[in-house]
């Protein structure tokens, strides 16, 4: 199940059943899991786990070195890849910048042809990256979100678990948990036919709506009205406390505004 023209390290670790393709490369210091794939001419670099039965589609660079001028590359750092995430043709995935430390993708992800994770990044699960999207350095994104082709997302931005952020926005600002933003940090609701899809029962739903309603549909700064929200105690869901809760962390400064 290895071909004869692929460069595999003797350092490497492979699991049982794995796959690699002609011409693809595996560095030092590598962990392929139970029945992975790698297809022709992909390359897993130095420092990189896979878990099991992850796909490394044609071209795609796992683990190469972070697009920062002041790394070094004598750092040993890598990436994490959680089971059976699915990595198509010309992905690049950097690898963390701080000794001892991982790009962290979590399990049952898609990543499509083109999109870019650069250093540092933290993805959950069940995430969903279209064709061309791009993740800046330290970008974190919760489960089940699906971040639209040609996205691109400025560092330290956090995308919050269920939302959808739609084709060519420009993100520079946090998207809240179950967000729809689109544009230019705008934000047109929740995604409600993500929560509906995702069976989210209808009281969480709707104690999510009036948490929305207390951060956006009130004057006043969100973080202040969020932990005025939940002060009161008024909302019992995890969706409603996850949604406030957001709001009380962040490096960027300010949040995807409605319009």
């Amino acid at each position: 199940m290895i071909h004869p023209t692929a460069q595999i390290h003797p350092s490497a670790l492979l699991g049982e059943q794995v796959e690699v393709g002609p011409y693809a490369v595996i560095e030092a210091r590598t962990k392929i899991g139970r029945g992975a794939r790698i297809a022709a001419h992909a390359i897993i670099k130095t420092g990189t786990e896979l878990g099991e039965g992850v796909a490394v589609d044609h071209f795609a660079v796992v683990g190469g070195d972070p697009q920062d001028l002041s790394f070094d590359r004598s750092i040993v750092s890598g990436v994490h890849i959680g089971a059976h995430t699915v990595i198509r043709e010309h992905v690049t995935i950097h690898r963390a910048t701080k000794p001892d430390a991982q790009t962290l993708i979590g399990a049952d992800c898609l990543l499509m042809a083109g999109a870019h994770v650069a250093h540092d990044c933290v993805l959950g699960e069940a995430v969903i990256l279209a064709n061309g999207c791009m993740l800046g350095g330290h970008v974190q994104v919760g489960d089940k979100a699906f971040i639209s082709g040609g996205v691109a997302v400025h560092q330290f931005c956090r995308i919050g678990g269920g939302s959808l952020t739609s084709g060519n926005a420009v993100i520079t600002e946090d998207v809240p948990p179950n967000g729809l933003a689109h544009g230019r940090n705008l934000l047109a609701g929740l995604n409600l036919i993500g929560l509906r899809r995702r069976a989210v029962p209808a009281p969480a739903v709707a104690e999510l709506k009036r948490a929305y309603h207390a951060v956006y549909a009130t004057f006043g700064a969100c973080p202040t009205l969020a932990q005025k929200a939940l002060a009161a105690g008024d909302y019992q869901t995890a969706e409603a406390h996850d949604f406030l809760n957001f709001f009380l962390g962040g490096k960027r400064g300010r949040f995807a505004s409605p319009e």
